[in-house]
């Protein structure tokens, strides 16, 4: 059977956020995996299908076209596998009565909240089991109309736990930062600043940003911590090496995290990494589990390949040099998993070494190529 087109509607919010990805109107993983589980929502609620096949056919077309407008913007296909599996998820529960996470096999996860009882467990949905007839031909929209309400509030739990990302990584905050420690981190991470404001409520601690410069987003975040009331120094990137044997931890936010353990993050995450390593200094990851990707970085070993203006690091004013010489501003450092001593997110603190499992509970195999 033919996979049914979607309607004009569709088309033109997926397009419309297809345009925005590539001229990078939308950037941050949070913001795009949003507006991607917005888009989301609308394709699958206005979408004529008749089947399951069909279902996720839609869904893996959309994602796929979102993914080629910017492949650099990780959460847009991590939003998508995330759909899919809450998708397969909701259909087997309401055509078995068994939800494919009620399995008792081993979970990383699972074995790691058995000491954090913070999450809530949300009730048990309410579906007609069994009620689902896939290929109906007296009723060929009753399998949509059956099994859209129960996507809709899949849908809707995934849009929760992305609205409430901040609050629920904050929330360890104290198990990781102790009074009167020196804290240093770089550019401007909304989840590091949460996670920082979040502890300060209950420890004094000092914070070093470094200014991150071409962006200089570090001065935004020392600006918001010391608004916060926190001990908050901007500090030169050139000065990094030299504090390092002074700090206690460094706390980085992560662009995504991938398979390996090893993560992309914005440019000087690599030096700040590299250089508490020297001096034998923790180094903590804050992070949504929404940045949690099934790709590996096996072509490139210090960048993500994604560049910015390279005027910000040397202007066309500087006419002898600029033809001498080839300037590259990258977006995002790789960090080595072995430079990574843990990253907290908001289902737990997790090492490296278990993120694959994360990966493989929270994504299905055959979504890992949209």
């Amino acid at each position: 059977m033919a996979t049914p087109a979607p309607n004009p509607p569709t088309i033109r919010a997926v397009e419309n956020l297809a345009w925005k990805l590539r001229r990078r109107q939308i950037v941050g993983s949070r913001a795009t995996a949003l507006e991607t589980l917005l888009v989301l929502r609308q394709v699958i609620s206005k979408s004529k299908f008749s089947n399951m096949e069909q279902l996720v056919t839609i869904i893996r077309g959309v994602g796929r076209r979102l993914v080629e407008a910017q492949p650099k913007e990780h959460s847009v296909g991590n939003t998508v596998r995330k759909v899919l599996h809450h998708i397969r998820e909701e259909y087997h529960t309401a055509t078995q009565g068994t939800a494919v996470t009620a399995t008792t096999g081993f979970s990383i996860s699972k074995f790691v909240l058995l000491g954090q009882p913070r999450k809530q467990t949300a009730p048990p949905k309410t579906e007609n089991k069994g009620t689902l007839k896939e290929n109906d031909p007296d009723d060929p929209d009753s399998f949509a109309r059956g099994l859209k309400p129960v996507l809709m509030e899949a849908i809707q739990d995934v849009l929760d736990e992305l609205e409430t990302v901040y609050d629920n990584v904050s929330k360890n905050a104290l198990n990781h930062i102790h009074s009167d420690e020196i804290i240093l981190t770089l550019g401007m991470s909304k989840t590091v600043e949460h996670f920082l404001i979040s502890a300060a409520h209950h420890r004094n601690y000092t914070v070093m940003v470094l200014e991150t410069a071409p962006s200089y987003g570090g001065r935004d975040m020392a600006q918001a911590l010391s608004a916060a009331g926190i001990s908050t120094f901007l500090v030169p990137d050139s000065s990094l090496y030299g504090l390092m044997s002074r700090v206690n931890k460094v706390i980085l936010g992560a662009h995504a995290i991938l398979a390996n353990g090893g993560m992309f993050a914005i440019t000087g995450s690599l030096l700040a990494a590299t250089a508490a390593h020297a001096h034998c200094t923790p180094v903590v990851v804050c992070a949504g589990q929404f940045k949690l990707t099934p790709l590996w970085n096996l072509y490139h070993e210090y960048g993500a390949l994604d560049f910015g203006d390279p005027s910000q690091v040397l202007g066309f004013e500087e006419g002898s040099l600029v033809d001498k010489v080839d300037v590259v501003n990258p977006f995002y450092d790789y960090v080595q998993s072995n430079l990574i001593d843990a990253f907290i997110t908001n289902d737990g603190d997790h090492p490296p070494s278990s993120i694959y499992r994360l990966i493989k509970e929270t994504y299905d195999d055959e979504d890992n190529e949209l």
